[in-house]
Parts: C-alpha cells; sequence; structure tokens
C-alpha cells in the first residue's frame, strides 16, 4: 500500500482548524502520519489542536514555537514526513472524505505525474458553499506551464505531491505567496494530473492571502523572472507573457481592488488585450459601478447556496472507526 504523510501547518485560526483536523481523520484512505506545526498562533489555536489531536486514528506529530512563516513550516513539516506521497491541508480549509483516496489512486496510475490538483468548492465562515473554482477557470491535464505563466493557480487544498519530486525542491521562504514558485519549479519536472472530481474546500474569509490581488501580482512576475532559464523563456517571450498576465489582472482589481489600479493596468499593458473586441470589454467591465458588480456576485452566491447548502462535517464517529479499522485490514478499505 502506498503511503501518504499530511501536514496542517496553522496560525491564529482557532475557529477552524478543529474542522480541518476531523477531516484528516475522517479519510477513507488514512495517512501514515499527521503532522501539525502551529507557527506562533496568538489565539487558542494551540489548546484546541492539543484536544482535538488526542482522538487522532493514526501516528501524529504536534509541534508549537514561534512565528517563521507558512513557507518555512511548510519545509519543516515535509522534512518531519516519510513515504510515497505528501501532502499539507490549510488549518481553514477541509477535504472530502474520498480526498486523499482518490488523488493517490490517479497518482499510482499515472507515474509520470509529479502532483495530483484539482478544483475546491469555495466556503465561507460557515461552511456555505458560497462558489466552485472551475466557475473561474479551466485548468489543462497534464502539462501545467500554459496556465501557470498566466498566473492561474488551483487551490493548495487539492493537491497531493509525490514525494520524489518535491524532495528536489523547497518552498521559497522569502515568497509571499507559497505554492506559485513551487508549481513552476515542478513543472519542468512533470506531468500534473487533474482530478476531475471537487474533493476539497477552500475557505475564503477576511485573512486570505489569496484575496490581495495586489500584492500576488508582483508575487507571480518575480517567480517568473527568479525561474526563466529553467523554463527556457527568452526574457522578450517573458516580456509578451507578463503584458498578458498584467492585462488579465485589470479584472481581478476591479472586483477585489480600485478601478483606479485597474485602469492603470488595463492602459499600460493595452497589448496584452490581444483584440480590440477583448480590450473594450475589459475597459467595459472597469467603467461597470463597483456597486452593481459586488451585488451581480452576491446574487450568484446565493443562487449557489441554495443550490449546494451547506458543507456537512462527517460522521466523525464513524469515520473514525472506518479509518481504523481500514489501516488494519486493507481489503475493507478497498470495498467501501
Amino acid at each position: 500500500m502506498p503511503e501518504v504523510s499530511v501536514l496542517v501547518p496553522t496560525f491564529n485560526h482557532a475557529e477552524f482548524v478543529e474542522r480541518s483536523l476531523k477531516s484528516v481523520f475522517a479519510q477513507t484512505f488514512p495517512p501514515k502520519r499527521l503532522i501539525v506545526i502551529d507557527d506562533g498562533s496568538k489565539d487558542e489555536s494551540a489548546s484546541v489542536i492539543a484536544e482535538v489531536i488526542r482522538n487522532c486514528p493514526f501516528e501524529s506529530k504536534f509541534l508549537v514555537r514561534e512565528n517563521r512563516g507558512l513557507c518555512a513550516t511548510l519545509n519543516e513539516g515535509f522534512s518531519m514526513s516519510d513515504g510515497d506521497y505528501f501532502a499539507y491541508l490549510g488549518s481553514d480549509d477541509v477535504w472530502l472524505p474520498e480526498f486523499l483516496d482518490e488523488n493517490i489512486k490517479l497518482l499510482e496510475s499515472r507515474p509520470n505525474a509529479v502532483l495530483a490538483f484539482g478544483h475546491a468548492y469555495v466556503i465561507d465562515e460557515n461552511d456555505q458553499i458560497i462558489d466552485r473554482t472551475d466557475n473561474w477557470t479551466a485548468f489543462d491535464d497534464g502539462d501545467p506551464l500554459s496556465f501557470l505563466l498566466r498566473g492561474e493557480i488551483f487551490s493548495s487544498p487539492s493537491v497531493v505531491y509525490r514525494r520524489t519530486a518535491l524532495e528536489k525542491h523547497r518552498w521559497n521562504e522569502d515568497a509571499k505567496l507559497e505554492d506559485y514558485e513551487m508549481y513552476l519549479r515542478l513543472s519542468a519536472e512533470g506531468e500534473f494530473a487533474k482530478s476531475e472530481k471537487i474533493l476539497c474546500a477552500w475557505r475564503q474569509h477576511g485573512t486570505n492571502t489569496s484575496r490581495d490581488v495586489a500584492g500576488l501580482l508582483p508575487e507571480f512576475i518575480s517567480a517568473q523572472n527568479r525561474l526563466a532559464d529553467r523554463l527556457g523563456l527568452s526574457r522578450h517571450e517573458l516580456d509578451k507573457i507578463q503584458t498578458k498576465m498584467k492585462f488579465d489582472a485589470a479584472a481581478n482589481f476591479v472586483r477585489y481592488g480600485s478601478r483606479r489600479e485597474a485602469f492603470a493596468l488595463l492602459m499600460e499593458n493595452a497589448r496584452g488585450a490581444g483584440s480590440p473586441v477583448r480590450f473594450a470589454k475589459t475597459l467595459f467591465r472597469i467603467a461597470v459601478p463597483r456597486t452593481l458588480f459586488q451585488w451581480n456576485r452576491r446574487r450568484k452566491q446565493k443562487k449557489l447556496v441554495r443550490q449546494c447548502g451547506k458543507l456537512e462535517p462527517p460522521d466523525i464517529d464513524a469515520a473514525l472507526g472506518e479509518s481504523v479499522r481500514s489501516s488494519v485490514d486493507p481489503e475493507l478499505r478497498v470495498s467501501n
């Protein structure tokens, strides 16, 4: 049986970390080891974790230390892990019970794949499903470089890494966006296997780094510049890629940032539009009052909440019982 280690890095998520940990406990394919690192939380995260992890049905390690940042925590957690595969789950995110089972099966069937990934539900503070990432963009199976260079990345809770590929690299501890540079590095190592199932949920709330659109654009550009030679990109090719990416970012600045910044990006990178029609459509979107855009977004979210409802937690007692039985008897796991 393949083995997987799971890391849960946490920082000031006392409100959500129990839900995240129990979603790991409830996996139909139980990990070999769970590692939890509290990265200097100032809230009650450590005490919540200490209580919850007592019921972990498999080997676990819990470390509390001073704050070093997420990338340093990922590197430390990976160094404490072993097995064939590695995955980490943010302490405000959630896995569905079949997450590890389905993704490890996918990777076992794709020996050239360095990781498995997929789309995610988007949930709010109350576990209401307010969106799905497949409503935002589409990703290709196999070679990921084209969409990565557009600044499109999938949610980290959807990823399972092949250990032999990941151990050649480290997360850049100076980067604000932890995964983008790692994905670029791994794209040169092998395929990215796309799961067609939504098996995780990314929680959207006020402190999410990935909502800081103005801060993320420079991170994308810096990572591309650092790895251009590794990716075989000339300065001319990179300039074209980045001009288009900046143009595309104008729409996101309207969604999360300011109209003035969006208009400046649009005009400075007009060549990235590709056509006058696309330029005009983006300009029109910037001109639409932000209140109207927000109203439409809330309307769509309410519709999705009515359709999908709430991401209910699994029956933990039943799930824990099955996890323990499955770890002892592989045939029971497969039969389910």
